[in-house]
């Protein structure tokens, strides 16, 4: 899988998410979904971009299961979190208060862990992190 590539598309999914919400929101003069729009737009939009960059610019090992466990819960992170805080927000169907809560907290721990192996992987792989 070209690691830069599924970002790059991923993040400019999240990109039209958010901007078509943000001009909905302007157009309609209502703000309810304002921390939805800002989620969409910062941890889908930017942080997937700034991952493939992060995969572009520095060579890190394809066959790093570390960098596996990165992309795939940045993916279901950033999907969890944002579509988890629309439902908890919106609740569009009732009845499934405790769920949406739940699709949201889960959400958000898959993309904190994807963050964490952010991390771990910038000093693990510290060695090819240079400016030359």
């Amino acid at each position: 899988m070209d690691r830069t590539r599924f970002f790059v598309r991923t993040s400019a999914i999240y990109a039209l998410i958010g901007a078509f919400i943000g001009s909905h929101m302007a157009g309609g003069g209502g703000y309810q979904l304002s921390a939805i729009h800002a989620h969409i737009l910062v941890v889908g939009w930017l942080s997937l971009f700034a991952f493939a960059m992060f995969y572009k610019v520095f060579n890190i090992p394809k066959d790093s299961k570390l960098s596996k466990f990165h992309v795939w819960s940045s993916f279901i992170g950033v999907f969890g979190l944002t579509a988890g805080m629309w439902l908890y927000y919106t609740q569009p169907i009732s009845g499934l208060e405790i769920f949406n809560l739940v699709f949201f907290i889960v959400g958000g721990t898959v993309l904190m862990l994807a963050f964490i192996a952010f991390a771990i992987m910038a000093f693990t792989y510290g060695k090819w992190i240079t400016e030359e």
